[in-house]
């Protein structure tokens, strides 16, 4: 049996693993949080090199693909210093994939509710998620981008991607090289609020993005929007529905009762390919399609 392993910062809390089969082949997938530790990670990654299939990188990026330019997160990449053998990935393949169909996937299911409500989108962190920052205004709709307000605590929203890809230019040099914690909650910050752009997500229709920066940083109440992310557990899936979220689109399947985040994603279609290696943009995009993998819709309220 293939296995597929992903190595989180985040919180413990969110662990889980579960068996499945793909393509008439059975695969374990695992998550396993550290808590924000990294050298915790680490050393899980060494203790586990070469006995699994895939890893995927859990509650961090090892960078960031904004358009075609990669920027490293160079405070991340200690963390997997100790990885040697295990093909490595954590979701950018997925992201520019997967993700890439959310605009499309609503439209085919709640178009109607969309256009009464109007086609507006928030994405938190545009630079993280750029296939959402790039399905949404080819899709038509008006989009805000949060990464100065979310991303760095600057009070400055964008509003097309071209603006994204300069921002990206001139800060991710510097941002690149800052510790990881401090421009993404990791551990048991992942747990706290810290509400803020309030307006910004009352403005939107659709809410895009990475879960920890959407439930971090929402209102407590957003009747009839509609949120698209990655990965839920039961509990933030509950918390959406108590907040009047009307829809939740998930972009990866649902398994067990929650959806793995696009990392794990990667890395059980990396241990599945048999490659021994990540896969190419057009490598994931043939597996999805025979895997019939699209994202799932759930009417909350």
């Amino acid at each position: 049996m293939k296995r597929a392993v992903s190595i989180s910062i985040g919180s413990s809390k969110r662990n889980k693993a579960v068996e499945i089969t793909l393509l008439g082949e059975k695969i374990s997938i695992e998550r396993i949080g550290t808590d924000g530790d990294m050298e915790a990670a680490a050393l899980k990654y060494q203790e586990l090199d070469g006995s699994v299939d895939a890893f995927g990188v859990g509650g961090a990026d090892l960078g960031a693909l904004v358009g075609e330019k990669w920027y490293p997160f160079h405070s991340v990449q200690p963390m997997v210093r100790y990885v040697k053998k295990t093909p490595l990935v954590d979701g950018v393949g997925l992201k520019n994939t997967l993700e890439n169909k959310s605009a499309a996937f609503l439209d085919a299911k709640i178009k109607d509710y969309i256009t009464e409500k109007g086609r507006k989108a928030l994405i938190p962190v545009g630079i993280d998620r750029w296939g959402m920052s790039t399905c949404f205004p080819e899709a038509g709709y008006e989009c805000t981008y949060g990464d100065l307000l979310f991303g760095i605590d600057v009070p400055i929203m964008l509003h097309n991607t071209r603006q994204i890809e300069t921002a990206a230019a001139l800060l991710m040099p510097l941002v690149g090289r800052l510790p990881f914690e401090w421009v993404y909650p990791t551990g048991e910050k992942q747990e706290k609020r810290a509400p803020k752009g309030e307006k910004w997500f009352h403005w939107a229709t659709v809410i895009a993005g990475d879960c920890h920066y959407i439930k971090r940083h929402m209102p407590d109440e957003l009747p009839g929007k509609i949120i698209v992310t990655n990965t839920t557990t039961p509990e933030d899936v509950a918390f959406f529905k108590q907040a009047g979220i009307k829809y939740l689109l998930t972009t990866t399947p649902v398994l067990d009762g929650r959806s793995f985040g696009t990392n794990m994603m990667e890395a059980a279609l990396v241990a599945l390919s048999g490659k021994g290696r990540p896969l190419t943009r057009e490598e994931y995009s043939d597996m999805l399609n025979q895997l019939g993998f699209e994202p799932q819709l759930q009417q909350l309220n």
